[in-house]
């Protein structure tokens, strides 16, 4: 029997993306992911890769939920979360993880365990940081741009990074091939950079995510041997140096709360608090 929904809710569409546009701007850092989708395909969703759906009475839109690959609320009270459980409940579970501020997405989570199932894991506090000035340490000379014919030289540092931050291989579903496709668009978007040694990636980070209100970096990642060995936090002062310059007015990013040395470097290269970030993976 598929559950009595407890609020209004219905999938949003290019006439309400105002509404939207004004819950984005609530919150520019949690909503990073949904604003970049919005501003490339608007809310037309055979265009993009997901819908959103809003929560609110009559015409009002008070919070938002991306369904997708990911599952993002955004601006979900708690009477919101518990009307898009109700929904996302009484279907199979197609999403891969559920990202967010931490209080939206382990509510929600508590509500749709029953449903779907165990998650693989449950990250409950992820600090989420944000940068909008030079980082006081001096950038490494170093690290650049990724260039194009150098995708492959980037791609094996980039699978050893997902391999450790998420807890399985990229390489597992189709052989890698739509993992090396999103590595070269971020590359030929000049998203990507990284310090070489010879041939080989020793540093590298992303620009995941493009909005007017901020970048989010993802996939920072040092070649084990050459960690401890100071070259972090330079590395990292190169990249927001330039991201600030070039393309947002704000970096920001999440973190493991146990990476106590990712978190000195961000620390050290001027990130600041903007809450928490919550992950559960599938």
């Amino acid at each position: 029997m598929i559950p009595v929904l407890t609020v209004p809710i219905r999938q949003l569409g290019e006439s309400e993306r105002a509404a939207v546009e004004k819950i984005l701007d609530r919150d520019p850092y949690a909503g990073a992911q949904i604003a970049e989708r919005v501003a490339a395909h608007g809310l037309n969703w055979w265009r993009s890769d997901g819908r959103i759906f809003g929560y609110g009475p009559g015409r009002r839109v008070e919070s938002i939920i991306w369904s997708g690959a990911h599952l993002v609320p955004l601006c979900a009270t708690p009477p919101a979360t518990a009307a898009f459980a109700d929904m996302l409940g009484a279907e199979p579970r197609i999403c891969s993880s559920i990202i967010g501020r931490s209080e939206q997405v382990l509510d929600l989570w508590d509500r749709l365990g029953g449903h779907w199932g165990k998650a693989r894991e449950v990250r409950p506090d992820q600090p989420l940081l944000v940068a909008d000035r030079d980082p006081v340490v001096p950038p490494d000379p170093e690290v650049r741009l990724v260039r194009p014919g150098e995708v492959d030289q980037l791609f094996p540092a980039a699978v050893s990074m997902y391999t450790e931050e998420v807890g399985v291989s990229p390489l597992l579903d189709d052989g890698g091939r739509g993992y090396r496709r999103r590595i070269a668009e971020l590359v030929k978007g000049k998203r990507a950079y990284a310090r070489f040694v010879g041939d080989r990636v020793i540093f590298k980070a992303e620009l995941a995510i493009v909005t007017r209100r901020t970048t989010q970096v993802q996939g920072v990642w040092v070649d084990p041997e050459y960690r401890g060995r100071g070259l972090a936090a330079p590395a990292m002062a190169a990249v927001v140096r330039d991201a600030l310059r070039r393309v947002a007015p704000t970096v920001s990013l999440y973190v493991n709360d146990y990476n106590a040395p990712a978190r000195r470097v961000y620390a050290r290269t001027g990130f600041v608090s903007a809450g928490s970030f919550a992950t559960v993976l599938f």
